[in-house]
């Protein structure tokens, strides 16, 4: 048996996130579908996580174990002709037989795009928040800085989350302007909460708008209560970025 690791990008727009489900599109069914049809045999992929409804990737990494002897230069042509266009198989590589896209990963490194225009964009709402109040981006950046190292992240964790405990390590955490009306935050951590960096967000944008202090940010970190934080921001603002081993 032969394990490939892939990398993916996709526009997650209309899809239901990445795992499988029997109703409604996924990217992982997709994948699964078309890799079956190239290969000619019924073939389960691994991401290196799960992104929800409607987000996005520019990098995300799997793998799957087959017996063909393909090349996969063959396989990664065939595989990009049958795939929608919201989804492209960049690079495929054969790895060794104990590497896991998921538990082999060391980090994760999302981006969160915010849109914060005087007037929204016909063109950038698919791929970002569209935020119209005027937000303090060094605040943001600021109270942001108390989430960078190992806390319980409970106050970011999503309702329905099946994880054993909320505590996760925050290694490097920046927000910066891109150009005008662009906010960019960069979040890389070793292992991500279901809805973290989208409550995230939602929490910085309270402090962005004044309705919350950096101060105030930090208690709710050691709050540990979901409901001491701000809203989840939408999907479409977030990629994943890259996945390093």
């Amino acid at each position: 048996m032969r394990t490939i690791k892939f990398i993916v990008a996709y526009d997650g727009t209309n899809y239901k996130g990445w795992q499988f489900q029997k109703q409604d599109p996924t990217i992982q069914g997709v994948l699964e579908e078309k890799i079956g049809i190239i290969l000619n045999q019924q073939t389960r992929i691994t991401g290196s996580g799960r992104t929800d409804a409607g987000v996005h990737a520019m990098n995300q990494v799997a793998h799957f174990c087959t017996s063909s002897k393909q090349k996969l230069e063959t396989v990664q042509r065939g595989l990009n002709s049958l795939l929608p266009p919201d989804i492209v198989v960049k690079e495929m590589t054969e790895a060794d037989a104990d590497f896991h896209a998921r538990y082999s990963a060391q980090s994760r490194i999302y981006k969160y795009l915010l849109w914060n225009g005087d007037t929204p964009s016909p063109f950038y709402g698919r791929f970002s928040w569209q935020v119209h109040h005027q937000l303090d981006r060094e605040r943001m950046h600021q109270a942001a800085q108390s989430l960078i190292g190992w806390h319980d992240f409970a106050s970011f964790q999503g309702t329905g989350s099946i994880s054993h405990t909320s505590e996760r390590e925050v290694l490097r955490l920046t927000i910066r302007g891109r150009s005008r009306g662009w906010i960019v935050t960069t979040i890389e951590a070793t292992a991500f909460l279901r809805h973290m960096v989208r409550n995230i967000m939602g929490t910085l944008f309270e402090v962005g708008k004044g309705g919350m202090s950096p101060d105030d940010f930090r208690a709710v970190l050691e709050a540990r209560d979901r409901g001491k934080a701000g809203i989840t921001a939408p999907p479409q603002g977030l990629f994943l970025k890259e996945v390093k081993y």
